[in-house]
């Protein structure tokens, strides 16, 4: 099965449980734990993720630091905020509230009148 591009929308929420998840990571480290989390299945593109990124942190959800890479290469990483960590679970309640309706529409079972 070829990869996905991440859905419209879902992309903040990936980044900040992935944080949530891991603690402070790179944009690389991001994108590869987003891969490696969906087994495979979705394909990060760096040209979404960086200004993913970017909005995030200019909405005070994450915060970044530069320092050193496992390969020791200089890098920004990111880290989830107080604010970030109520923006995951308000997301997160959202994306199932969403769901929950759009599986009432793709598995119609019958109305009871």
């Amino acid at each position: 099965m070829a990869k996905s591009d991440v859905w419209q929308g879902t992309l903040a929420l990936m980044v900040l449980k992935t944080l949530e998840t891991m603690g402070p990571l790179h944009g690389y480290g991001i994108a590869r734990r987003i891969e490696q989390t969906s087994g495979d299945a979705l394909s990060i593109n760096y040209g979404t993720l960086y200004p993913a990124l970017l909005k995030l942190e200019q909405e005070g959800y994450i915060a970044s630091d530069w320092g050193m890479s496992a390969n020791n290469r200089r890098a920004k990483f990111y880290r989830l905020t107080r604010a970030g960590r109520k923006q995951v679970d308000r997301a997160a309640r959202e994306w199932d509230h969403t769901t929950a309706i759009l599986s009432r529409f793709l598995s119609p079972k019958e109305q009871s009148s």
